[in-house]
């Protein structure tokens, strides 16, 4: 048995338990309060487990945490390990749905995304602080308050971060079933406003111009922009307009999600989108948006790094596989700046930001120990 697997194994129940209080602790992208507290008492675990702490204020949003650990030689470039604070779930949820163990399984709020890879992190920081002398390249831990999101405050940091180091590890959830993610569909969205004119809709109706009309043809013009071949997707999924049913809706707005495999598809599609026009006389549209999380192509660099992974995997009887996903995160920016990015390397599990989300429990002990593994072999 491999020595990783022997120790993680004698340490599982406290994992366990770092896990229940992670989940029981809310966490929510719009509660700084709450981010703050969870930065700072990670802050002071990491530290006490070696690292070198630094919380980074965000006035806008939580405080961002980054934790570095010294290496034994200055050779190498260090490993960026992502992971986030923030969760989907409102205040209060942890106290109606606290964590709680049933078939194997661990559920509650933000368990999957991202609870276990926080804990995994934690896991391998207290093996390192026992084995110093085996970290040979130095690594930097960024746990960011606004993944959920879109990470708008965070993304220049990481990125800065990126730009140092030689690979990034994301502790994101893996597919279900235990698959990595070797691709991300990148992400945008966009507002459309329209203005029309107003008018009194049983009196004076062709005196007005509906706003509503002219959202409805936008709404056409945009599902004609799917391309599923391609893995594009157009999703007007809010609409919003008018005042009363008697009345001629002069403002009407929809907001829209995309999605794309690969960068150069984003750029195309965004600037479809730019170039809509009206369709009817006297309306005006506004377009705000942007592609704000690229795709995490499946380059040669992320081919190479997943088969570096599966060959350390291999070494510590796990059978690792990859997949992709229609989601995005933080690797998605590392990986459009040319930084060989790895993705899904959270504990297995189901049901992100769903009543039912959950981390398989027997998966804790080999992902903890293939991300230590990683960090010291890559």
């Amino acid at each position: 048995m491999s020595a990783l697997i022997s120790y993680f194994q004698t340490i599982e129940p406290q994992m366990i338990e770092w896990l229940k209080n992670l989940i029981n602790t809310d966490s929510p992208s719009n509660d700084k309060v709450a981010l703050d507290t969870l930065a700072r008492n990670l802050g002071e675990q990491l530290s006490n487990d070696g690292g070198t702490v630094e919380i980074i204020p965000n006035k806008l949003g939580g405080n961002h945490l980054i934790t570095r650990f010294a290496g034994h030689s200055n050779d190498f470039k260090p490993i960026l390990i992502l992971g986030h604070l923030d969760t989907v779930w409102d205040k209060g949820e942890a106290i109606r749905r606290p964590a709680h163990l049933e078939g194997g399984k661990i559920f509650g709020p933000g368990a999957f995304d991202m609870r276990g890879g926080i804990t995994l992190i934690l896991a391998m920081v207290r093996y390192l602080s026992k084995n110093k002398s085996q970290i040979k390249r130095p690594f930097t831990i960024l746990f960011d308050s606004d993944e959920e999101v879109g990470t708008p405050t965070a993304r220049t940091l990481i990125e800065s971060e990126a730009k140092k180091s030689a690979v990034t590890l994301v502790l994101e959830p893996c597919i279900p079933g235990g698959a990595l993610k070797t691709a991300r569909k990148g992400v945008g969205t966009f507002k459309i406003t329209a203005s029309g004119l107003a008018a009194h809709a049983g009196i004076d109706y062709h005196n007005g111009v509906s706003a509503i009309q002219e959202v409805a043809h936008q709404i056409l013009q945009l599902y004609d922009l799917n391309d599923f071949d391609k893995g594009t997707t157009v999703n007007p999924g809010v609409i919003r307009g008018g005042s009363r049913s008697n009345v001629v809706a002069d403002q009407a707005e929809i907001e829209v999600d995309i999605r794309v495999k690969t960068i150069s598809e984003g750029k195309r599609l965004v600037q479809k989108i730019n170039a809509l026009q009206t369709k009817l006389k006297g309306t005006v549209i506004k377009i705000e948006g942007s592609l704000n999380r690229p795709p995490l192509e499946r380059t040669k660099q992320v081919i190479q790094l997943f088969q570096r992974a599966r060959q350390l995997a291999t070494e510590l009887g796990i059978e690792l596989k990859e997949g992709s996903t229609g989601g995005g995160s933080d690797g998605c920016f590392t990986a459009a700046m040319g930084i060989s990015t790895l993705d899904g390397l959270g504990p297995d599990g189901s049901g992100a930001h769903a009543l039912d989300e959950h981390v398989v429990l027997e998966s804790l002990v080999p992902m903890a120990a293939l991300l230590t593994h990683l960090v010291l072999n890559l």
